[in-house]
Parts: C-alpha cells; structure tokens; sequence
C-alpha cells in the first residue's frame, strides 16, 4: 500500500513535535485533551511575537500605556460584564455515544463520533472556568478563571488614567492569559482551554467610532503583513448583527486560509460604552471621563483589537512552511521574518575534531549570543546541520573552515536563498545588524 501522503497541517505539527515547537502536554500520562506545552523553540517564538507586539503597539505608540491584571478577579466583575449571563455556547449531546459537540459546529448535524442525527435539545453551556478561593468549596467561595483579558483593563480604567495622565483618546494594553471551557476544543493549538491573548482597549469619543474602528483596522493589516503573512490568505468578515457578541455593535474578524479551513485569526470589535457604564452601575463607583476642555463627564466608547498569541505562532509556521527539491531531496525551511525566528544565527564549525575551528566557533557563539538568540552544532555532516537550521526557520548560518583559521573570516549560508558568502570576523557584528539580527 502506498504511503499516504502528508497533508501541510499534519507536515506542520510532524515539525513541531520533532524539532521541539509543541509537545502535547502531560504526554507520559496520556497526555489532557488539547493542551499543550510549548518547546525550546516554541517559547522562543511565542516571546518574540509577545515582544514584538508590544514594540508594535505599545512602545511605537504615544497613546498606549500597559497593564497586567490579575487572573482571578472579583465574581462581581463577571456578573457586571455580562458573562455569568450570556457568555456560553449551545450544547448538544448525542444520545447514540454521548458525544457532546457545540450545536452551531455540526453544519450538517451528523455526530462526528459515530454519524448519527439522535441529538438531544441545546442547552446552553457557560464557558467561564471555576475555581474556588479557601480552604471550602461551596458556591459562596466559588470564583472563575477570566475568560478575557479586557476586563481587569475596564475596572483598572480610572487607576490608570489617574497616573498616565492621558487624555481621550488612548489605549490600554495588555498580554494574559485567559481560559475558556470550551466544548469542542480542537484543530492543534487553534482552540484550546488556555490560551494568551494580546489586547487593546482603545477608548475614544463615541462620534469618533468609526473613524477609529477604521484606522485599527488598518493597524491589524499592517501587524498582520509584518508577521509575514500574504493578505490574499486573510479574509475579513463582517460578523452578522445576529452573531455578535452581547457587547458588540459592530465586529470584524481576520479570518487566515488555515489547512482547516478559513477560521478566525483576530478579531476587532467596536464595544461601546457597555463595560465602563456595566461597572459604573454595579459597583457604585464613577467610571466616567472629565473632558479637560469642556469639564463634562461620559462614558468613553471602546475600540477592542484582539490578537491570540498560540493562533499567531499557528499561522506563522504555516505561511512559512516551504518545501524546494534540492539535488533529487525535498528541502523544509521555515521562511520567518528574521524578527521572529527563534535562533537567529547558527555557529557551525565545519569539522568538530579540530580544537582551532571548535574554540574559534564558540568564541563568536559567546559573543553574540549576549545579543541574540543563537545556536551552534557540530553534531553530523555540515550539510545535515544546515537542513536542521532550515526546520527551524534559522535565517543565517556561520561556517568556521579551515579558511577562516589564514584569512580571518567565515562562510555566511543565507537561509532562503541558500547562497553562501566570505565575512570577515571584523566585519561580522556590522554585517549581522545590517541584516537585522539584533532586532
């Protein structure tokens, strides 16, 4: 029987396992229905996107301050923003196998366990995570895991204006994680229980809705290319009046060409006054804006991008993904933007039984690793090392040869092109900036 031939989803996760991106999480236990733990690699590539972003969007920005909220809130917080109330899904059990799905996920209502259509009436299904505070667990101790990150931004409003002395318009930034019960979790690390977000709550003038719904719009497509992802696999849906969120007037989701079809990337939302004015009345305490030139009190209206960092890293490695036929093999290479590759720069010594190239080789291993993420491997035939570097998406290999010991420089192997060039050592630092390295 021939071998079935891999599909890119299934190259993409077969990479990730095997050179240490993602691994399933408590695997020697039989590992816990999609969770996952993230790899040397992994969390070298969820930092720089986190990094990034911030630089992106907080550093960059002059109207952008940031904050890290607590996981664990008040329960108050929850009743007041809606979601002790509203925040669930329609659930179906199958009454053959007892399989329970999210109803809306069954377009054809075929249980996808063992095809049947014997489905009991949807109920609702809250997705908010309990714990409980104490040494007791009763009801009165219960408490939730947030189910986003925008809310300690919402009650943290008048704090933080307080002491960033910002004016409307401007934003509060925040990277967190945030945990939902979901029914269906599935397709790798596109939805899982827990999961970081990076989020923005912009607030602004509600006339001015509009035109800041728009320029953030337009925001997100530049992260979006920045990432390195080709707009012709984004679509833009306008999400139906019917399926928004209870506290949404108006939602765009960025949906990527995933393998598994076209699903939600990120998502921007125009929110209203709803959280700010929720809290203002369930708390007691004023959550209102005082317009310096005007003295007048409001509510600010809210403009929310919101970005997942594990769906991010899902898209990254498939746009990259690239396979080219070199001398009757298939070569992987992971064409990241420099940015965001998890090694930068791989020190390889040509041969590891001469002590000259081997000591040479980690010297400049040990004096650029203080400035980036690097690698070295001597380990197998240099052309073997230079495979493993592509895997990983590795953009500059540096060879020390027998050359290099006479005339004092290196072979520099550019990842893509896979053309090789003569530095020499003293121009290495520059020639390395120039290509974005450090960054």
């Amino acid at each position: 029987m021939a071998k079935k031939e891999m599909n890119l989803m299934d190259k993409v996760v077969s990479l990730s396992k095997r050179r240490g991106f993602v691994f399933a999480s408590s695997e020697i236990y039989g590992g816990l229905a999609n969770a996952w733990d993230y790899g040397p690699l992994g969390v070298e590539m969820k930092n720089n996107i986190k990094k990034e972003w911030w630089k992106f969007f907080v550093q960059e920005k002059e109207d952008i301050v940031g904050l890290d909220a607590a996981i664990i809130m008040n329960t108050k917080v929850w009743q007041a923003s809606g979601h002790c109330q509203g925040f669930s899904d329609p659930l179906i059990e199958c009454r053959s196998c007892h399989a329970r799905f999210r109803e809306d996920h069954l377009l054809d209502k075929k249980c996808l366990n063992c095809g049947k259509k014997d489905f009991t009436e949807p109920r609702n299904f809250n997705l908010m995570l309990k714990t409980f505070l104490g040494p007791v667990e009763n009801d009165a101790e219960a408490n939730f895991l947030r189910p986003e990150t925008a809310q300690g931004m919402f009650v943290n409003f008048k704090n933080v204006l307080n002491v960033s002395r910002k004016t409307i318009p401007f934003g509060i930034a925040q990277i967190g994680k945030a945990f939902r019960n979901e029914i269906t979790p599935g397709n790798y690390i596109f939805r899982t229980r827990e999961f970081e977000q990076m989020e923005i709550e912009y607030f602004i003038k509600e006339k001015e809705w509009q035109k800041s719904f728009e320029y953030w719009r337009k925001e997100m497509i530049r992260w979006i290319e920045h990432l390195g992802i080709s707009l012709k696999n984004i679509h833009e849906l306008d999400v139906p009046k019917d399926e928004l969120a209870h506290y949404s007037l108006k939602t765009i989701d960025f949906e990527y060409k995933f393998p598994f079809g076209i699903k939600e990337l990120y998502g921007l939302a125009y929110r209203t006054d709803f959280d700010l004015r929720n809290h203002e009345e369930q708390s007691g305490e004023n959550m209102k804006y005082r317009d310096p030139e005007t003295n007048q009190e409001y509510w600010p209206h809210v403009i929310e991008p919101t970005f997942g960092v594990e769906r991010t890293l899902l898209a990254a490695l498939i746009e990259s993904y690239q396979e080219q036929e070199v001398n009757q093999e298939t070569r992987v290479f992971l064409k990241l933007p420099f940015w965001l590759a998890p090694v930068k720069v791989a020190f390889l010594p040509l041969v590891k039984n001469n002590k000259e190239i081997v000591e040479l080789t980690k010297k400049l291993r040990d004096i650029f690793k203080k400035k980036m993420n690097c690698d070295y491997d001597e380990t197998g035939a240099i052309g073997r090392r230079y495979r493993r570097q592509d895997e990983i998406g590795t953009p500059l290999c540096v060879t020390v040869d027998f050359e290099t010991l006479d005339k004092k420089d290196v072979t520099v192997r550019f990842r893509d092109s896979m053309e090789q060039k003569r530095v020499l050592i003293s121009d290495l630092e520059s020639f390395l900036n120039e290509e974005n390295c450090f960054k």
